[in-house]
């Protein structure tokens, strides 16, 4: 009777074990089935481009550039004089651009072409200019003594010297060509081309 029970007892462990090695062993099983692989390793990642999210394109402002180079327009034929920041007193050429930038938002420039260049404004290569960019040019000195305001086909609206008036000069002119220093971008968003005047002013 004894060795019936330890018969019984026998099988029922035996039994017992194989269903916990048999439930571990589908459990692991299931495990290494059902497990998701990382989210980085389901996409093929084809160089560095899928890698970096590019920003999006500044919005193009054409009024900004517009007004500016509308305003510049308009001063054509005023008086200069040294120290002048209006219309009716004339102007010179850091008056001029103080003038014709001060209702613009996000722009405040100091009073002189020298302040201005080194106010930290971004330089722009020169077959980068946009209307609405400054043009700096180095003509009785070392430092910047001049700027202009760029209005597109490589002419710039300045007021020169005394004795003459604000009018349009062309960059690509010698003595321009020879005196020109760099450009800056002023205007606090990408500028679109302007429309330049039909006719021509010398």
């Amino acid at each position: 009777m004894r060795s019936i029970l330890l018969t019984c007892l026998s099988i029922g462990l035996a039994a017992s074990f194989a269903a916990v090695v048999t439930e571990a062993d589908a459990s692991t099983r299931a495990t290494r089935t059902y497990t998701p692989a990382p989210i980085d390793l389901r996409v093929p990642v084809q160089g560095s481009a899928l890698l970096t999210v590019a920003p999006k394109p500044a919005t193009q402002d054409k009024r900004e550039a517009h007004e500016v180079t509308k305003r510049a327009f308009s001063m054509i034929g005023t008086p200069y004089r040294w120290g002048g920041t209006s219309p009716k007193k004339g102007f010179d050429c850091s008056g001029l651009v103080n003038y014709v930038y001060q209702d613009v938002d996000e722009v405040d420039l100091p009073r002189t072409a020298r302040a201005i260049y080194q106010s930290g404004k971004p330089k722009v290569a020169r077959r980068d200019l946009q209307p609405g960019d400054l043009v700096f040019f180095r003509i009785h000195s070392r430092n910047v003594d001049h700027v202009g305001i760029y209005v597109g086909n490589d002419r710039f609206v300045h007021a020169p010297r005394r004795g003459e008036k604000v009018k349009v000069a062309n960059l690509n002119d010698s003595y321009w060509t020879r005196h020109y220093l760099a450009a800056k971008r002023v205007l606090p968003t990408t500028l679109a081309k302007a429309d330049l005047p039909g006719h021509r002013y010398e």
